[in-house]
């Protein structure tokens, strides 16, 4: 079975988070670095942002799950647990556009999980990615 490597899966699951608190910092020097009214609509700036990162990743974090992918099933693993599935139990498998991420919907259950592939030119099992599906396009075309 295959599955993203642990650096990219928690860059990916935290980017938001960090990114957020970094805005709060930046907005928080500002704000007692200068005490002109550009640098108060500056600070409130990055606070706001951060606030937005932030939004994202309560969005986003509990969705993202390592999935170990194989030919004949899928590992779900989330939370220190371990949960296998056979490839009739998924309902379907579909590319995220503009982001390396797949979307993955099971049979019985209502949350759909989002995972990401092992290598971004690597199809999953013969999922294909839509910038390869575009390539076949053109070469049709020409």
């Amino acid at each position: 079975m295959r599955e993203a490597s642990l650096t990219k899966f928690y860059f990916a699951k935290y980017f938001f988070l960090a990114f957020g608190l970094l805005q709060w910092i930046c907005g928080f020097l500002i704000l007692r670095e200068s005490t002109a009214d550009k640098s108060k609509a500056a600070a409130l700036l990055f606070f706001s942002l951060g606030m937005v990162m932030l939004a994202l990743h309560i969005l986003i974090a509990p969705r993202l799950k390592r999935v170990a992918v194989g030919k004949n099933r899928i590992a779900v693993i989330a939370h220190g647990q371990t949960t296998h599935y056979e490839w009739p139990e998924v309902k379907w498998i579909r590319p995220v556009p503009m982001v390396n991420v797949y979307k993955l919907k099971l049979r019985g259950k209502k949350e759909r999980i989002y995972f990401l592939p092992e290598q971004r030119e690597d199809p999953v099992y013969g999922l294909t990615h839509a910038a390869s599906v575009a390539e076949r396009l053109r070469r049709r075309v020409r």
